[in-house]
C-alpha cells in the first residue's frame, strides 16, 4: 500500500516505482556498511588508546589492513549498485514517462484538447517531466533508504546507551516535522510559480503564432511589454518561492546540527559521572556525522519533493482522464453514416439537440447551416473524435460507440481546410495516409491528386524537404498533399471541412478534380460554408442552432419558399454581386 501511494503520488510507472524499491535498498546497504566503517576505526582507535594507557599490545596491523582493503572493495561495489538502482536505472523513467503521457494524450478524446492549452500541455511534457527526473532520480530512493538505514542505527544507539542516542537523534524529528508543518506553503509556492512559467510559455507561443499580425499592426511594443511583464512575474514568484523554502531548510538544518552540541554536553557530562568513556563519546560522534550527512541532503529533497508535487499532480491528471476505449473488431454491414437523436454539449453549451439524419454509401451527404450551427460537431462525431452525450452514431448499423477509435479511423479519411504537413519531404508527408506504402503507390496517389505539376519544379522532387507544416508550399499545393494522402489510404468514408474555401480559382479548379477521384463510390460527408460547392451533392441537411432543420436534394431545398437554405443561397448569391 505504501509504495502504491508513492507511485501515483511521483506519477511513476510500474517500472520506475521497482527502480525506486531497488534504489532503496541499496541507499539502506551502503549507509549501513558506511556506519560499518565507523565501527572498524572505533576499535582501532581503541586498540591505540589502550596501548597508550594500559601498555598492551599495538593492534594487528596486517589484520586491520586486510578488514579495511575488504570493507574499502564491499563499499565501493556497494555504492556502484547504489547508483546504478537510483541513476542508471531511473533516468529511463523519464523516457517512459514521456512516452507513456504521449500514448495517454494519443488516446484521449478530441475534447480534451479543447480544454487545455497547448502551451500548459507542452509545459507538461516537458517542464513538469524534467522537475520530477530529478525527484526521481536523486529524492525518492536517497530519501527513503535513509530513513530506513537510520531507524535501524537509531536503534542499535538506544540499546547501547539510550541517553546518548537521544541527545544526538533528538533533532532529526524536530527538523522533519518543522519541513512537514511547511508543506502547504511549499505547494502553495510551486503552484504559483507554475501559474507563471505557464503564462510566459503560452506568452512566447502567442507571439511567435502571431508575428506576422504583430508586425502588420505595429504592435511589437505593446506585446513584448505585456510578455517581458509575465518573465519578470515568473522571476519573482520563483525567488519569493525559493527564498521561502531556503529559510524552512535552513532553519531545520540548524536545528539538526544542534544534536552535536547536545551530544558533546551529555557525553561530557557522562564521562564525568563515570557512566561513559571518552572512546564512546568518540563512537557516537563518529555515529552522528554519518547520520546527519544524509539528512543534510534529505532535507533539501523533501523541499523539493514538496514542489514537484503540483508537477505530479499535472501529470497525474493527464493519466486519470477517461480514454476513449472499444471493441478491436469493426465489421459493418456497409458504410452509411446514421445519426439518431444525436445530442451533444460542450462545457455545459448544448451545441446538438435530437440531430438525426442518414449519410448514404456511395453518395456526398452536405451539412450546411450558420456558423455554429453544429456542422463541424457532426463531423467530429461521425468519426469518434469525441462521443455523443445521448442518442447513437452508426457505421454499417454499427454503434461506433462502442468501436476503439484507432480502429474505426482506418475506415475514415479526411481532408479539412486546414491541412497539417509536417517538416519532411512530400513523399513522407503523403506516405502518412498509408503505413508501409510502397514509392510506387505513393507516387500513384500523388499523380492522382495532381502533385507532379508542383513537386516536379522542386529542387529535389518529392525527396524535397518542404519546411514546418509546409511552410515552402502554397495553400493549394499543400491541399493537394492532404488530398493525395486520403487517396493512398483509400478509406471508404470521406469527410471533407470546406476542402477549396480558401483557394483561388486555378488552384481551385486543380483540387476539386483530385477530389472526384478521391470521392468516387464513397460515403462522403461535407461540411460546405458556400452554397455553390454543394451543388451537386445528393443530399444536403440544413443545421440551424444544432438541429436538423431541413434536408433533402439540393433542388428540392431550393424549391421551398421560406427554407433555410434557399436563403442562404440567396444571399450568398447577392453577395457575389456586390463590387467596390
Amino acid at each position: 500500500m505504501f509504495w502504491k501511494n508513492v507511485q501515483r503520488k511521483y506519477a511513476l510507472t510500474d517500472n520506475g516505482i521497482r527502480n525506486i524499491k531497488k534504489g532503496t535498498a541499496w541507499t539502506v546497504v551502503v549507509n549501513l556498511i558506511v556506519i560499518s566503517g565507523m565501527s572498524i576505526l572505533y576499535l582501532l582507535m581503541t586498540g591505540f588508546m589502550n596501548t597508550l594507557t594500559k601498555e598492551t599490545p599495538l593492534p594487528n596491523a596486517l589484520l586491520f589492513t586486510g578488514v579495511t582493503a575488504v570493507f574499502l572493495l564491499i563499499s565501493y561495489l556497494a555504492h556502484l549498485q547504489q547508483y546504478k538502482a537510483t541513476y542508471g536505472l531511473v533516468y529511463g523513467e523519464v523516457k517512459s514517462a514521456r512516452i507513456g503521457l504521449a500514448e495517454r494524450l494519443r488516446r484521449l478524446p478530441l475534447g480534451y484538447f479543447g480544454k487545455r492549452d497547448l502551451a500548459d500541455l507542452t509545459e507538461t511534457l516537458m517542464g513538469d517531466v524534467n522537475r520530477l527526473e530529478h525527484v526521481w532520480s536523486h529524492c525518492l530512493s536517497y530519501l527513503y533508504g535513509s530513513w530506513i538505514s537510520t531507524t535501524v542505527i537509531a536503534v542499535g544507539m538506544l540499546i547501547y546507551n539510550w541517553k546518548m542516542a537521544l541527545a544526538c537523534l533528538w533533532g532529526v524529528p524536530v527538523a522533519f516535522l518543522l519541513l512537514f508543518g511547511s508543506r502547504k506553503v511549499h505547494k502553495a509556492q510551486s503552484a504559483n510559480h507554475k501559474k507563471a512559467a505557464v503564462q510566459v510559455a503560452d506568452g512566447i507561443q502567442e507571439t511567435l503564432e502571431n508575428i506576422r499580425e504583430i508586425r502588420a499592426t505595429n504592435r511589437e511594443e505593446r506585446f513584448l511589454e505585456e510578455l517581458n511583464g509575465k518573465i519578470d512575474r515568473s522571476e519573482k514568484v520563483q525567488i519569493k518561492g525559493e527564498l521561502t523554502i531556503g529559510i524552512f531548510v535552513n532553519l531545520a538544518g540548524v536545528i539538526m546540527r544542534l544534536g552535536v552540541a547536545t551530544t558533546i554536553l551529555t557525553g561530557t557530562g557522562m564521562i564525568l559521572s563515570g557512566q561513559i568513556d571518552f572512546m564512546q563519546l568518540f563512537m557516537f560522534l563518529l555515529a552522528i556525522t554519518r547520520i546527519y550527512a544524509p539528512f543534510d541532503q534529505a532535507l533539501a529533497l523533501i523541499a523539493e519533493m514538496f514542489v514537484s508535487q503540483v508537477s505530479a499532480n499535472r501529470l497525474q491528471e493527464v493519466h486519470d482522464t477517461p480514454t476513449a476505449e472499444g471493441t478491436e473488431v469493426f465489421m459493418p454491414g456497409g458504410h452509411d453514416i446514421e445519426f439518431r437523436n444525436v445530442s451533444f454539449a460542450y462545457d455545459n453549451q448544448e451545441v446538438l439537440s435530437g440531430v438525426s439524419f442518414t449519410a448514404r454509401e456511395g453518395e456526398v451527404t452536405a451539412l450546411v447551416g450558420p456558423s455554429g450551427s453544429g456542422k463541424s460537431t457532426c463531423a467530429r462525431l461521425a468519426a469518434r473524435l469525441w462521443d455523443a452525450d445521448r442518442g447513437e452514431i452508426l457505421v454499417g448499423g454499427v454503434d461506433i460507440g462502442g468501436i476503439d477509435p484507432e480502429v474505426l479511423l482506418s475506415d475514415y479519411s479526411m481532408v479539412f481546410q486546414d491541412v497539417v504537413l509536417f517538416d519532411d519531404t512530400v513523399m513522407e508527408n503523403i506516405r502518412l495516409g498509408k503505413y508501409g506504402a510502397t514509392d510506387e503507390e505513393v507516387l500513384a496517389a500523388a499523380k492522382a491528386a495532381n502533385c507532379d505539376e508542383f513537386v516536379d519544379k522542386l529542387p529535389n522532387g518529392y525527396a524535397t524537404p518542404i519546411g514546418e507544416n509546409g511552410a515552402k508550399l502554397s495553400g493549394g499545393e499543400r491541399q493537394r498533399i492532404s488530398i493525395a494522402r486520403a487517396l493512398l489510404k483509400n478509406a471508404p468514408i470521406v469527410l471533407l471541412d470546406e476542402a477549396t474555401a480558401s483557394l483561388d480559382v486555378e488552384n481551385e479548379t486543380k483540387v476539386q478534380g483530385a477530389l472526384s477521384r478521391l470521392l468516387m463510390g464513397k460515403t462522403v460527408l461535407v461540411i460546405a460554408h458556400r452554397m455553390r460547392t454543394v451543388e451537386a451533392a445528393d443530399k444536403i441537411v440544413v443545421l440551424s442552432d444544432g438541429r436538423v432543420a431541413e434536408e433533402g436534394s439540393p433542388a428540392e431545398l431550393l424549391k421551398k419558399e421560406d427554407g433555410l437554405f434557399r436563403r442562404m443561397t440567396r444571399l450568398q448569391t447577392a453577395g457575389a454581386e456586390w463590387s467596390i
